[in-house]
């Protein structure tokens, strides 16, 4: 098996055709089909199956091309790095759940480089996505936030990952409501006076576990809720519908963030704050910066 075999089967899956992937590649197309086939010999399953129209990925060759493309990212980042290090522009990529605060560590960071050029990356995602970055290093550092509820299972979790949580800081929880809603006057609120509102939560996808939720009182049974997955959504939901969620009272001023407030929670269930890299990594010196902005945004 070799990195060009690997390229050969994504271009395929991608194109779904033999003859495309072989124009995009600048190879014969009887050349690629022999390249495939001994790969397929090799690894003793069926990638792609023809169709009259061209090929479609086979459900065993749509896993092996995921971790293909995870191998083919790795080896192009080696080659960025050692290779083509003097012309390669730099790089630096953070993972996270939804959290402005990490977002203006981000822009800190840049800022404080002001380089020429560079390519960075900023995903804002769910939790188990930030958890992939890091083992696959698609993301050197990944931001996340732990509950007593579901600390101890994100140990497990990290560990299984060869990853390591570090923790920088722990927020008492609060309520994010429009300024003009009802409640809005009050000092602090519970859940119960809130049972009439809807509350917003971001979709996890597949992964629907309790545990994998960045909110704190992730198990509440709420009489009403959205999901959402994505930060400026929920927000208008929340001007719009007099919704709340339950966070950390890390709230930014800026956009229409600008028309929440926040509200001490009654019930108390602490969010810990902090990052997860691969075990034993070295970090690059914008990660180290990036991880000290973390703290400098609370």
């Amino acid at each position: 098996m070799t990195i060009l075999q690997l390229k050969y089967v994504i271009a395929i899956d991608e194109e779904c055709s033999m003859r495309k992937a072989a124009d995009r590649l600048y190879v014969s197309q009887p050349g690629l089909s022999s390249a495939v086939r001994d790969l397929e010999k090799e690894i003793g399953i069926q990638i792609f199956e023809r169709v009259h129209n061209g090929v479609v990925t086979t459900s065993a060759g749509a896993s092996f091309i995921a971790y293909a493309r995870n191998a083919v990212e790795q080896f192009e980042k080696v080659e960025d790095k050692y290779i083509h290090s003097d012309s390669a522009r730099p790089t630096f990529s953070v993972s996270m759940q939804h959290y402005t605060v990490a977002v203006n560590a981000f822009i800190d960071t840049v800022k404080e480089y002001d380089l020429p050029e560079y390519q960075f990356s900023i995903r804002e995602t769910q939790t188990s996505e930030v958890i992939e970055d890091i083992k696959t290093l698609k993301s050197e550092v990944g931001v996340i936030a732990l509950s007593e509820f579901n600390k101890n299972t994100f140990k497990k979790v990290f560990a299984d990952a060869s990853l390591e949580f570090h923790e920088l800081f722990s927020r008492d929880t609060y309520v994010y409501l429009s300024k003009k809603h009802p409640l809005a006057d009050r000092k602090e609120l519970s859940l119960d006076e809130l049972a009439d509102y809807p509350c917003m939560v971001f979709d996890q996808g597949e992964n629907t576990s309790f545990y994998y939720r960045e909110e704190a009182l992730a198990t509440y049974d709420y009489k009403k809720m959205i999901s959402t997955n994505e930060r400026a959504t929920s927000i208008e939901l929340m001007l719009g519908l007099n919704g709340y969620a339950v966070g950390a009272a890390m709230l930014h001023e800026g956009s229409s963030a600008s028309d929440l407030t926040v509200i001490k929670l009654k019930e108390e269930d602490p969010l810990t704050f902090g990052y997860i890299i691969r075990k034993g990594a070295q970090l690059s010196e914008m990660a180290v910066t990036f991880i000290e902005k973390l703290s400098d945004n609370v």
